[in-house]
């Protein structure tokens, strides 16, 4: 899974974004669930990416005023 581009989340409509968040939060989510039940993760470098990802469409929606995180 590929890394999404601040250009690339911009050219996104609002529905898409928040449809993209919620994707990433739910996929973070089951990572630490399987890490916290003594699970070993897919990727450790995944955590990281999960959360950078959400930092920018965050960051996007911010910045443009998008209310539905």
């Amino acid at each position: 899974m590929s890394l999404l581009k601040a250009n690339e989340i911009r050219k996104m409509n609002p529905a898409e974004r928040a449809k993209k968040l919620k994707e990433l939060r739910d996929e973070l989510m089951h990572e630490r669930g399987v890490a916290a039940m003594g699970g070993a993760p897919v990727s450790p470098g995944r955590f990281r990416s999960l959360r950078t990802e959400i930092a920018r469409i965050l960051t996007v929606m911010e910045e443009e005023g998008d209310d539905t995180a």
